[in-house]
């Protein structure tokens, strides 16, 4: 398997690694985050002149018909800055799901916006009983007239506070713990029944709770068919597990590489720590964890892409292994830069802060060990 990117990849690499050199500094990715959106308006319209949000849509609705390796670049270049627009939740999640799984209208209408940078789209498939498990949901869509009526709660929602449209998972069959029966449906973010409880994660940035009460969606917002989007929601969180590890990556490299300049630098009894040997082991560790976290993360990548069958299992091995050696990497960036390593003026706090909250998306360490084992 040849893991090279092509030219066009490397174009693309170096495109995102001059934008956010030149334009995307700590002081200023803090200061994003305390917009009401909860980041800058005028980047998200740059990447959209650019044609990173139209990279990996179909040529047919305005897009560049790049590959899923393509998103992989973008966001491992974006944990590099901690960027905070919403790239992920919406072309990776919304918009890979009305790619996947709309009709020709619904298609239409919405990819020409996302490409354009005029419409942001969140998924909200966890529920508060059981996060981790894809066929807990308690949230109920009940048919009547020409649509449905949604009840029920949602939790751990990123980037619902900037949604225009949230892609929902609801039961519309079956009990609550069933495999079959769950639908997905496309909600306006101001749907009327719809209210949001945000809150701030580690990392500064926000996540929402969901409450449903008779909230009304038409038929045509149905995505896909009827009780079947099981399939699809496995399909979106894989995508999803794929885009946080690409950009764990890009956060860890920036960690291990800012550790080793700083301990070449920092004087301890004449020496430099780089000097001393325990030191030079421990770095190196984070060297090697670091490259075999890259090596997974390209591997189940591709793998997704042609859709082998050991993809899955791949993707479990990943997430645990970024969840794993992001806490290892993060600590001992912490700790080789002593007591400030812990303030918020220094970089070093805020990566690993994101690696954490990385950590609990999509599964934890734990739930992806025992699916890997299991």
């Amino acid at each position: 398997m040849d893991l090279s990117l092509t030219n066009e990849q490397q174009l693309l690499q170096d495109s995102i690694r001059k934008f956010i050199s030149t334009q995307y500094s700590l002081s200023e990715r803090n200061k994003f985050i305390k917009e009401d959106q909860g980041y800058d308006s005028s980047n998200w319209q740059q990447f959209a002149d650019l044609g990173w949000l139209a990279m990996t849509f179909s040529e047919e609705y305005g897009g560049l018909g790049g590959s899923t390796v393509d998103s992989m670049i973008m966001l491992e270049e974006f944990g590099k800055r901690l960027v905070v627009e919403p790239f992920l939740s919406t072309v990776v999640l919304f918009g890979a799901a009305i790619e996947l799984a709309g009709t020709p209208q619904q298609k239409q209408s919405l990819i020409p916006s996302i490409i354009e940078g005029k419409l942001i789209g969140t998924f909200a498939y966890a529920e508060p009983v059981e996060p981790n498990n894809l066929s807990a949901i308690q949230t109920r869509a009940t048919a009547e007239d020409s649509g449905f009526a949604l009840n029920g709660s949602k939790s751990l929602v990123f980037n619902a506070i900037s949604a225009d449209k949230i892609l929902l998972s609801a039961r519309t069959s079956g009990e609550d713990f069933d495999e079959q029966g769950i639908s997905l449906f496309i909600v306006d973010a101001q749907a009327t029944g719809l209210t949001r409880t945000d809150y701030l994660t580690v990392d500064g940035l926000s996540a929402s709770e969901l409450q449903l009460k008779n909230v009304r969606v038409e038929s045509d917002d149905l995505l896909g068919s009827l009780g079947s989007a099981g399939g699809l929601i496995q399909s979106l969180v894989n995508k999803g597990i794929l885009g946080l590890a690409a950009e764990a990556i890009g956060t860890m490299e920036v960690l291990y590489k800012s550790t080793i300049e700083y301990t070449k630098q920092r004087q301890q009894f004449d020496h430099a720590l780089a000097d001393f040997q325990v030191l030079k082991h421990r770095m190196t560790d984070m060297f090697v964890d670091y490259n075999l976290v890259k090596s997974l993360c390209m591997k189940a990548t591709m793998l997704e892409a042609l859709g082998a069958a050991e993809a899955q299992r791949n993707i479990h091995a990943l997430k645990y292994l970024v969840g794993k050696t992001g806490r290892f990497i993060g600590q001992n960036a912490v700790q080789l830069h002593g007591g400030m390593g812990m303030t918020e003026e220094l970089a070093i706090a805020h990566y690993f802060k994101r690696l954490l909250v990385i950590d609990a998306q999509f599964g934890n360490t734990d739930h992806h060990l025992n699916k890997f084992v299991g």
